[in-house]
């Protein structure tokens, strides 16, 4: 049961990975009613917050469709001109490299994703700036420009390797999602059939301990929860997720149970909300198994044609998907997220994390990063403070983020 279930979400994610929604300027769903005054309010609040995202996939697209982020275009979610016109501050480009790809060269491909990023920044200096740390988001943000920070999402470009390791931090990435949809070498996925280390692998202790040494930011988002729990215990920092949702809202492996969230926050760390509407909203969910049950025949034959062009295939299923697929929650559906992890381990202990250029579907007004405002504008119609949003929107993140390397520093004052 476990295994089709598997089956079906990884279909869905990998439909996922090619609609990339068209876009257009930061527009207010047509039947919203807005109070102008709340309105306005929540554009101040916007302003004013340091507006953080710890997962969008950009490098993947930059590899694959040669995008020019300093300019807009409406070929993916995310770049530096609507970053701004959404009040995105600062941004985590995912580094992705998959374990189920023929990848015989996972450092390279990382390492050349990397150098795109650094790229693309150094293109723009008026528009964008590399950032390392907090301090340099806060510097960044009050420069006016956007902060752009570097995570890998999967530890399979590290190649068993602790050197390797440190080099990327050397390289400027801050974080490292342990795993993706399949198990590694330094742990087991929430996605994969069957464990292979049955949580954390022994490389994957000495990872997460480095980790913490360096003042590396662990993700625990995609690993498995008997890994998860294997992290808990082992790392002597704060640890996070940066691109997850609510179990008991949308029934996904992916997604984290409260136990884990109530332990996660415990420790210090934040669990960053995925906007991908498969794991916001479980309507969603279940029309999307629907349809794949329907286009099944198609998919079949589309298979058959396109056997020797993955590509082509991927590109026929996304176009299928587009005439076909369910429509998208609204915005409410990411409200009710937050709202979850706010009522069950409090209000400093929860972010974004979108995935775009990743994930596909997202709420209607999320389409792409312009749509920001709107978390804000929602999060106080829900009721909540001027503080309070502040710190959904970036406070929380940056709090774990300085927590971390205070962590770092004690951790190598007790080794000496």
């Amino acid at each position: 049961m476990r295994s089709t279930s598997i089956k079906k979400m990884r279909f869905l994610i990998g439909i996922s990975l090619l609609l990339l929604i068209g876009i257009s300027g930061f527009n207010l769903p047509a039947k919203d009613k807005i109070d102008p005054k709340l309105w306005e309010k929540a554009k101040k609040i916007h302003q004013e917050a340091i507006v953080i995202d710890t997962h969008c996939d950009t490098p993947m697209v930059l590899r694959h469709r040669k995008l020019d982020l300093g300019q807009k275009t409406d070929k993916n979610e995310v770049d530096f001109i609507r970053m701004k016109q959404g009040g995105l501050d600062a941004i985590f480009f995912a580094v992705f490299v998959s374990n189920r790809l023929d990848d015989k060269h996972p450092a390279k491909n990382a390492l050349e994703m990397i150098d795109e990023i650094f790229l693309q920044v150094e293109k723009y200096p008026g528009l964008a700036q590399m950032a390392f740390s907090p301090q340099d988001i806060r510097d960044i943000h009050k420069q006016g420009k956007r902060a752009i920070l570097i995570g890998i999402e999967n530890g399979g470009p590290i190649e068993e390797s602790l050197g390797i390791l440190r080099n990327f931090y050397r390289l400027g990435v801050r974080y490292i999602t342990l795993t993706h949809n399949s198990n590694n070498a330094i742990c087991d996925s929430s996605s994969d059939e069957k464990p292979k280390w049955n949580g954390l692998s022994p490389f994957g202790k000495e990872v997460v301990k480095e980790m913490n040494r360096l003042g590396m930011l662990i993700d625990v988002s995609h690993i498995s929860d008997k890994a998860f729990w294997d992290v808990i215990e082992v790392s002597e920092a704060p640890v996070f997720a940066s691109h997850s949702c609510v179990r008991s809202l949308c029934d996904v492996p992916r997604n984290m149970t409260d136990e884990m969230i109530k332990a996660l926050a415990k420790k210090g760390g934040v669990i960053q909300i995925n906007f991908f509407s498969a794991f916001l909203d479980e309507a969603f969910k279940r029309k999307s198994e629907e349809t794949r049950k329907k286009l099944e025949p198609q998919i079949k034959k589309l298979r058959e044609t396109y056997k020797d062009d993955r590509g082509a295939f991927w590109s026929e299923i996304g176009r299928l998907w587009k005439e076909h697929g369910p429509e998208p929650p609204g915005i409410e559906a990411l409200i009710d997220h937050i709202d979850h992890v706010v009522k069950l381990a409090g209000v400093d202990y929860v972010g974004l994390g979108s995935d775009y250029d990743g994930a596909g579907s997202f709420p209607k007004g999320l389409e792409d990063v312009t749509g920001y405002p709107l978390i804000t504008y929602r999060l106080l119609k829900r009721g909540y403070k001027e503080e309070d949003i502040k710190k959904i929107l970036g406070g929380n993140f940056l709090r774990f983020f300085e927590e971390v390397i205070r962590a770092a520093k004690h951790f190598d004052k007790n080794k000496k």
